[in-house]
């Protein structure tokens, strides 16, 4: 394993870690300055402020117990690369208590910033079937 991808893979461990404390400042601190998350049934947030804020919402709705394999890292170039990840684990409704299966696959793009691999883009959905 390259240097690169052993970063890229450190920062993704980190963004897990960050996920799971419900940490909505560590998540974003990940992302570059003009980062962007697009998530299932949200519309795109770009830059760190509207990612904190994002995180922040999901974080008083939600908590996650949820593990990551990280499947594919591809370097495309001496500032970009891409990764594919998939999660599973439980989410807990903050609300009622309610916890459920959570199942997702990710792409995040990255970028190297000042030397730190940093998630540029990032977009997940569901792998748990419909409702019916």
């Amino acid at each position: 394993m390259s240097t690169e991808e052993s970063q890229i893979r450190s920062t993704l461990n980190s963004y897990r870690t960050h996920l799971v404390a419900s940490n909505a400042a560590g998540c974003a601190a990940l992302y570059t300055t003009d980062g962007a998350t697009m998530a299932q049934n949200f519309e795109t947030q770009v830059g760190k402020d509207s990612i904190e804020k994002w995180y922040k919402l999901c974080f008083s709705m939600i908590a996650l117990d949820v593990e990551f394999e990280i499947r594919e890292v591809v370097v495309a170039s001496a500032e970009y690369a891409f990764a594919r990840t998939t999660s599973a684990g439980m989410q807990r409704k903050l609300a009622s208590g309610e916890s459920t299966r959570e199942s997702n696959q990710e792409l995040f793009v990255m970028q190297k910033v000042g030397g730190e691999w940093k998630i540029a883009r990032y977009c997940f959905c569901t792998m748990n079937p419909p409702s019916s």
